[in-house]
């Protein structure tokens, strides 16, 4: 095979396997009636979505299934707060929308809070199923790498506008592509996020 039929091989690989963790997690999160599955449906995700990204291979339905009953209350403990969130200062930008220019300093400051929200819940997914830490503990930890990595943080942000707009320009990849391809693009640039940060903290002269 050539260099580029390699490649090609290798995206549709990556395409399809994106498509699988979407439906997986639709259908759990459906299973759990939306709010009750969602929370462990995307840590279950994330979980699979680290795993394939260290090239593990394994039966994604069975153990989707294993994480989603493990992680049911402690993921809905760890997901839904930033949902809710996201909600209301959605439903915040909105109203100020609807008020006209009058509201544009509180229109504004909704936006940034919800692209700062946006930028720590990026990191706080892949945190949590890669250091195994208590939902609690995660928040404070990806606020602070928020902060401390702004390339980072812009570029995660960039690739969630980008999944985002894909999906709105093509309606049809959001309920076939869309969480999924987010997920394992996050969680992909996150880990080699981690690692840098690791490799930062802890240089191997020191040990």
């Amino acid at each position: 095979m050539t260099a580029w039929s390699i490649r090609l091989y290798t995206a549709c690989d990556e395409l399809l396997w994106a498509a699988r963790l979407n439906l997986a997690w639709l259908a759990f999160t459906l299973a759990g009636g939306v709010v009750l599955g969602v929370g462990p449906a995307t840590v279950a995700a994330y979980a699979l979505a680290r795993r394939h990204a260290r090239y593990e291979s394994f039966p994604l339905w069975r153990e989707f299934a294993a994480v989603y009953r493990r992680e049911f209350l402690r993921g809905s403990l760890l997901v839904l707060p930033p949902v809710a969130v996201a909600g209301v200062l959605a439903a915040n930008h909105l109203y100020f929308s609807a008020l006209g220019p009058g509201a544009q300093p509180a229109r504004t400051a909704t936006l940034a809070a919800l692209v700062a929200l946006a930028a720590v819940t990026a990191y706080l997914l892949p945190m949590y199923v890669h250091y195994d830490l208590p939902p609690l503990a995660c928040l404070p930890r990806a606020s602070r790498m928020a902060l401390a990595r702004p390339a980072s943080s812009i570029l995660l942000l960039f690739t969630l506008s980008a999944v985002v707009s894909a999906a709105a320009a093509l309606p049809i990849l959001a309920p076939v592509l869309g969480a999924g391809a987010w997920i394992q693009l996050n969680t992909w640039l996150c880990l080699r996020f981690f690692d840098e940060n690791e490799a930062y903290l802890h240089p191997k002269g020191n040990r």
